[in-house]
């Protein structure tokens, strides 16, 4: 009896153990990643830029709204939201909540899928499937149907009342103690509103800095950006891969980009250009897999330096 059914049990038991542990205490560990980033001309004293990302407000998140209030404590030069705010309809009040200290800095915004849109319960199982298959959002399947609109406009229209420019397909500047930011944004390419036409050029002339902003890290907005010539690419949306495997990564990415940049600051080349990449991992799954696993939900403080 103990041989036959003593292993089963024990991998129930582990199992058990780290559903617990993903959807108990990790997806609640919220760190803050550093990173610097040599980008600035010489001469130009460091930038201290605060990215948040794929925060999925769930009404009732206390703990997410206290942490990400707290983050205004860093007192960055500015802040970029990469998108994916909500994920609940009666989540703009909080998030704005959660929000207010960081929009009295400068910053700007670009939209995900779930600002737009509610999210939709689906097996997990699905990524790996579509991953296998090529598939990726609208980029792959068939357009959702039945959606729940979220009200996006609320969240837009606070954001720009706090000053904050928005970068869906447009550009936009920033300016700062003695320094000016060119901002050059896309709307969510996972559902395919990016308009690279509507932006494209590559960085403005007489700003300090142009950095590129888009919610979902496809490679298409990447070669882009890369080729015009933008020394920095922000990103979210791939939630670092959300279940990973300990000491190897992540399983998926939910768009086209490989596992190896799922989150944290790489490189990308296209036409023989060179970009530095970061993706920020988020602070938040979908409201309906909230586990995180070997992938703790987080913010990044980007310290801009000279470059070499």
């Amino acid at each position: 009896m103990r041989a036959r059914y003593g292993v089963p049990l024990t991998l129930t038991a582990v199992g058990a153990a780290g559903l617990a542990y993903a959807a108990g205490f990790e997806v609640r560990s919220f760190r803050l990643r550093r990173v610097t980033v040599p980008v600035l001309p010489r001469g130009m004293r460091p930038l201290r830029v605060l990215q948040v990302s794929d925060i999925h407000m769930v009404s009732g998140q206390r703990k997410k709204q206290r942490w990400l209030q707290s983050l205004a404590g860093l007192r960055p030069d500015f802040v970029i939201n990469t998108g994916d705010n909500l994920s609940d309809t009666e989540g703009v009040p909080e998030t704005l909540d959660a929000l207010g200290p960081l929009m009295e800095f400068p910053g700007a915004y670009v939209f995900g899928s779930n600002d737009y849109y509610g999210p939709k319960l689906r097996n997990p199982a699905r990524y790996l499937i579509e991953r296998a298959q090529g598939r990726h959002g609208l980029n792959g399947n068939a357009p959702a149907v039945g959606v729940v609109h979220n009200p996006w406009e609320e969240l837009r229209d606070a954001f720009d009342a706090a000053g904050w420019v928005g970068l869906s397909n447009s550009r936009g500047r920033l300016k700062l103690e003695g320094f000016e930011i060119a901002l050059t944004g896309l709307d969510d390419p996972h559902i395919k509103r990016d308009r690279y036409a509507e932006v494209a050029g590559g960085p403005e002339s007489g700003a300090d800095l142009s950095l590129a902003v888009v919610h979902a890290p496809y490679l298409r907005s990447l070669d882009a950006f890369t080729t015009d010539g933008y020394p920095l690419i922000l990103a979210g949306h791939t939630h670092g891969g959300q279940l990973c495997i300990p000491f190897y990564g992540a399983l998926v990415t939910n768009c086209d980009i490989d596992t190896d940049r799922v989150k944290g600051l790489s490189t990308h080349t296209a036409a023989g250009r060179t970009s530095y990449l970061h993706v920020s991992a988020g602070c938040g799954t979908n409201r309906y897999t909230p586990v995180r696993f070997a992938c703790p939900p987080e913010a990044t403080l980007l310290t801009l330096t000279a470059r070499d």
